[in-house]
């Protein structure tokens, strides 16, 4: 007679023959075996000790051509950015640089935070670059472009000095000027930290929602509306079985249906385009007067006003989307009606009128 451990041990060990032989079975049609080289592709991860760090060097020199040509449009010619993206250098001095803290981040009363004032590990700042910069071709600078890149951003937060060469081989030595490079703590009241000696209260206390409750909440998830329909209705998607069936994202049907061949209803004035430039997003990329990511609205009037097939091309440009023209940053393909369409072309191509 077996034990019972005896019993359970040959099971687990038959249990796991059976799945070790399971991968080895070949399923025509789902899948493969990836290669060492697929998976060396995707093993780029920089870790806070530097481990993953590959062999290569930079100049801050080399770093500003590489800026200024795929950074600068996104992130500001000094890293101050604009209205889109948080500004990468700023509130830091060499003061912080000597302490590894930056003042700053307790200062209420300073305006905001940039990349440098939080930052603790140099090996963020290397991966983050390497892997998702820039936004539109992400992966596609060079192992010596992002170590010069990385010495041109910490260069413009004085850090290190304009000769400075950055490499795999002073990294862990510039992790030592980082201006934060101290700043991870537990000196808040999220988690209060052994330091606190228990005397400290989280910063959100639950009391409020832990009476007179108002019964079981429903959760759902919610679109805007210039997003609906964007891949077409989620829930025709969706399979039926499980937990999730996808959420009804197709646009309500039009009360009324419009005249055979009717035109919408041109915008008049920049109070109406305003509007519409709102409601789809448009000004998160484009200022009036100013650039942001994409041109500035009065600079794309002033390119096509005077088209006699300025609004019909402008409107068929904001649907379909594309790049080139103003740069190589794309703009993608908006899901807005074609009346709002056609509505802020006319409006465009009427020289963008207040």
């Amino acid at each position: 007679m077996f034990s019972w451990r005896e019993v359970c041990a040959a099971a687990l060990g038959a249990l796991l023959t059976a799945s070790a032989l399971a991968g080895d079975v070949a399923h025509p049609g789902v899948g493969r075996t990836a290669t060492s080289k697929e998976l060396a592709a995707w093993d780029i991860d920089v870790r806070p000790d530097l481990k993953g760090l590959p062999k290569g060097s930079g100049s801050v020199a080399r770093g500003q051509d590489v800026w200024e040509a795929k950074c600068s449009s996104c992130h500001g010619i000094f890293g101050e950015s604009g209205e889109v993206f948080n500004p990468l250098v700023g509130g830091t001095t060499q003061r912080d640089i000597e302490t590894g803290r930056v003042a700053r981040l307790t200062d209420s009363a300073f305006p905001g935070r940039t990349t440098l004032m939080k930052v603790a590990h140099i090996s963020t700042l290397w991966d983050y670059i390497n892997r998702a910069m820039p936004w539109n071709q992400p992966k596609s600078l060079s192992v010596e472009e992002v170590y010069a890149v990385t010495a041109y951003l910490l260069n413009l937060g004085s850090i290190l000095p304009e000769d400075f060469v950055l490499s795999d081989q002073n990294m862990a030595e510039v992790q030592r000027r980082l201006p934060n490079r101290n700043g991870l703590s537990t000196r808040h009241g999220l988690w209060p930290g052994k330091e606190f000696a228990g005397s400290a209260r989280p910063d959100v206390q639950g009391s409020a929602c832990m009476s007179a409750c108002s019964g079981e909440p429903k959760l759902v998830s919610f679109l805007p509306d210039f997003a609906l329909d964007a891949h077409g209705n989620l829930a025709d998607q969706n399979r039926t079985v499980g937990a999730q069936h996808g959420m009804v994202t197709a646009r309500p049907a039009a009360k009324g249906p419009s005249p055979a061949g009717a035109a919408p209803a041109a915008v008049g004035d920049g109070k109406a385009a305003l509007v519409l430039l709102k409601k789809h997003a448009c000004t998160v990329c484009h200022g009036m007067d100013n650039r942001v990511v994409g041109p500035a609205l009065r600079e794309i009037s002033q390119k096509y006003k005077g088209r006699d097939d300025a609004a019909g091309y402008l409107a068929g440009k904001i649907k379909a989307g594309g790049s080139g023209v103003w740069g190589a940053i794309p703009m993608p393909a908006q899901a807005l009606d074609e009346a709002d369409a056609l509505a802020i072309a006319r409006w465009l191509s009427a020289g963008a009128p207040n």
